[in-house]
């Protein structure tokens, strides 16, 4: 008798035979191969990657790595590389295979101004830098609460940040919360300066991630004024993803993110909460953090009081 246990277990299995493919994009394998890491037999690995994706693994492994060569050929990067880049001999082997599947050859791509995704069976596309995009089987009604929750987000960490500008740096820089630690993989925050960089950093990492972009290069300016700079464009940013996200119905899609090690799947709906809880959370510290440093003029947290000042001054 079918249950949804049974869905849940043949969604787990079919996640992982695609996480099998993508982390040997790189590597010159197989298909025999690429079963073997399945720890399945090659007829059975065919079978279950072509049922649940609709197309071979073959055929799967080789669209990915012409979207990646795309999506590459966009950012300005030169044929040949690309080429062995995406496991091709050649820019000659890259060209033919790219202009039979994009309808132009890979130097006329950038400027055609197309999407790198091509048509698929299963929905499921590169996402840059490293990842994929998996979409989600469910659709769930929009939520219009995420525009309320991000935007007082965005006013009070700007509060905030205006609060912190009236201190001098070595306030800012006292060890204020010994052994504070959010999130393990951040590290200790024991700072208000900390605090407000590992908020706004927050944003950014997964701006980036959520979005398909890399972060920037240089050092991050964590100055007061450069703190505000970086929030103002992260916020914005975030609101513009979460937007389309939830117009497009995404929640429950799935990224891959294989800049994790090892890569790791999240959902669209899970890193805004993820985001959310722990912004406030942050939020939370720095307020109390302040209070303690003597910062005047401190907001009051509660989206309650902010929607009422909203009101008001309309």
């Amino acid at each position: 008798m079918h249950s949804p246990q049974d869905d849940e277990r043949n969604k787990d299995r079919l996640r992982f035979l695609i996480d099998t493919v993508l982390n040997a994009l790189d590597d010159k394998v197989d298909g025999d191969e690429l079963a073997k890491r399945a720890y399945l037999s090659r007829f059975h690995f065919d079978r279950l990657l072509a049922r649940g994706l609709g197309e071979s693994p073959a055929t799967f492994r080789r669209r990915l790595l012409l979207e990646r060569a795309a999506w590459q050929l966009l950012g300005g990067a030169d044929v040949t590389p690309v080429a062995f880049d995406n496991g091709y001999n050649s820019g000659e082997a890259l060209a033919h295979a790219f202009a039979r599947a994009y309808g132009v050859p890979p130097s006329r791509f950038a400027a055609d101004g197309r999407d790198f995704k091509l048509t698929a069976p299963n929905g499921i596309h590169f996402h840059p830098p490293a990842g994929l995009h998996i979409p989600g089987a469910d659709r769930r009604q929009p939520m219009d609460l995420t525009d309320r929750l991000l935007e007082h987000d965005a006013w009070l960490t700007q509060q905030l940040l205006d609060c912190a500008a009236k201190l001098p740096d070595a306030a800012l820089d006292k060890e204020i919360r010994p052994g504070n630690v959010v999130f393990r993989f951040d590290g200790p925050e024991t700072t208000v300066r900390a605090l407000l960089a590992h908020h706004v950093f927050a944003k950014e990492i997964w701006n980036a991630a959520m979005g398909g972009r890399k972060l920037a290069d240089q050092p991050p300016d964590d100055s007061i004024a450069g703190l505000r700079a970086r929030h103002a464009t992260a916020a914005q940013r975030l609101r513009e993803l979460v937007r389309g996200i939830r117009e497009r119905g995404e929640w429950d899609d799935a990224f891959v993110d294989a800049l994790c090690n090892p890569p790791q799947s999240f959902t669209y709906g899970s890193v805004i909460a993820h985001l959310l809880t722990h912004a406030a959370h942050r939020r939370g510290l720095l307020a109390s953090a302040l209070k303690e440093l003597g910062a005047p003029d401190l907001p009051s947290s509660d989206p309650i009081d902010w929607e009422m000042q909203q009101a008001t001054t309309c």
